[in-house]
Formats: C-alpha cells, sequence, structure tokens
C-alpha cells in the first residue's frame, strides 16, 4: 500500500478529495494492534462558508483550531458524549475544510474490531457509522491533531479504484441545522456497500 502524503490532502477541492477517499484504506497502529478498512463513505464540510461545519462564519475554538492548520491533520471530535468521529483535515493552512469518514469495511484486525466494539460476532454495523468506525479502529479524541501521514493513523492506496459508476453523492446525514447546505451533495456513497450508513427503504439508500 502507498500512504497518502500532504499533497492528497493539500488540494483546494474538498468533493474532489471527499470522493477520492472512498475505495482507500484507513489504517491503525495503535497499542500494538494494527487494523485496516476501506472507506466507504464520506462527508465534506467547506468551512467557513458551509453552514453545517464547525467552522462556519470563521469559528475558532479550542476544538477546531486544528482545522485551521495544513491539511493531512486528524480532527477527532466527541458526540453525544459518545461517539468519536474522524475527521481528515483538508486544503492549506487557514482554510478549514475537512472530510468525515462516516463508514468503512473492515479488512484486516478484525479481531481487534471486534474487542473494541465489545461484539461477539460480526455484523455490518462494526463499520457503519463514523461512531463506529473509530470505536473499530481504536480512534479517539487523544488523536485530534494527530499527523495523518505518520505512522499510527494514515490512509492508504492499494490500487482499488472505484468505478465512477460506484459512486453516488446524496445530500450529508443529521444536519438538518444548516438550512440550504443541509441539501448539499457532499456526502459520497460506494453504491450497494452494505456497511454504508442510513436506512434502506424498498431497496433504496436513505438517509
Amino acid at each position: 500500500m502507498e500512504k497518502l502524503r500532504y499533497s492528497f490532502y493539500n488540494r483546494p477541492d474538498v468533493l474532489l478529495i471527499a470522493r477520492e477517499l472512498l475505495g482507500k484504506v484507513l489504517v491503525t497502529r495503535l497499542n500494538g494492534f494494527t487494523t485496516t478498512g476501506r472507506i466507504v463513505e464520506t462527508e465534506a464540510y467547506a468551512g467557513v462558508t458551509d453552514r453545517a461545519s464547525h467552522a462556519y462564519g470563521g469559528r475558532r475554538t479550542a476544538r477546531t483550531e486544528v482545522m485551521f492548520g495544513k491539511g493531512g491533520a486528524a480532527y477527532v471530535y466527541l458526540i453525544y458524549g459518545i461517539h468519536h468521529l474522524l475527521n481528515v483535515v483538508t486544503n492549506r493552512k487557514d482554510v478549514p475544510h475537512a472530510v468525515l469518514i462516516r463508514a468503512i469495511e473492515p479488512l484486516s484486525g478484525i479481531e481487534h474490531m471486534l474487542k473494541r466494539a465489545g461484539k461477539d460476532r460480526w455484523d455490518y454495523t462494526l463499520g457503519k457509522g463514523p461512531g463506529n468506525v473509530s470505536k473499530a479502529l481504536g480512534i479517539t479524541t487523544a488523536y485530534t491533531g494527530w499527523d495523518l501521514t505518520g505512522n499510527d493513523i494514515y490512509i492508504a492506496a492499494d490500487g482499488f479504484t472505484p468505478p465512477a459508476d460506484a459512486i453516488i453523492a446524496t445530500p450529508r446525514i443529521g444536519v438538518d441545522y444548516a438550512g440550504a447546505d443541509a441539501l448539499l451533495p457532499y456526502r459520497f456513497i460506494l453504491k450497494d456497500n452494505p456497511y454504508v450508513s442510513g436506512k434502506r427503504i424498498n431497496n433504496r439508500l436513505m438517509s
């Protein structure tokens, strides 16, 4: 596998990056365990102009400051007091773009993923949804700000590229507060992948 470098993350088009992250492999080497999963769902957040972004309007806090750094860092935040959500910071310094990793298809280290998730047996929820992604891979807010070109948490290409007709763009999930921006097609999924989050209604994946 070839680790993604700063040049991948430091580009200006967060939508393109979110789309191109589909099919890449998210790797963690933490506490002596290696776990990997193929990214099958992402959401783009376009910084100061995006009402769904934590950095909307240029808002800077202790939590979001990492978003204003250079691309290629992890932004991990806690939601509902229990779920740790991994975001990939993109673009150049002071442009707070980010991509949320919403789902993975587990590839290796599944035994360790199951232990972290408190599961006795494998099922599709192991990598479905951003909270489950972080739980399976051992990612917590302690890793916010970590360099994604390092050796502990990184994203790599293994030669797999999804065909264009396998990628679907939809509105993001859970951002109704963002008004018109909630309808933007900033969520990208691999069609028919069972790990993609959302509910199936009449055999169609709905947010």
